[in-house]
């Protein structure tokens, strides 16, 4: 699994859980721990809004949410192909 791919996971499961601890996300997507929290760092150069908790885990802030994606029919065929 490339970078892009595992920074939209990562994306997908703090949607769906309310704290997730890095040791978790590096089980899941089969990476270490080192990795995670570069990914983290990622996440927030690029204005993601997590919130670390020491000890605890990371949690999106309230309120965010990721947008729906809208492609046309010829994108959406693409991407199935793809």
């Amino acid at each position: 699994m490339n970078r892009v791919d595992r920074l939209l996971g990562y994306l997908l499961v703090f949607q769906s859980h309310d704290l997730v601890r890095a040791r978790d996300l590096a089980t899941r997507f089969e990476v270490s721990e080192r990795t995670v929290y570069r990914d983290i760092e990622a996440l927030y150069e690029v204005g993601v809004p997590l919130v670390g908790m020491p000890g605890e885990g990371y949690q999106l802030m309230p309120g965010y949410y990721l947008p729906p994606v809208m492609f046309n029919t010829g994108e959406a065929q693409a991407l199935f192909l793809a």
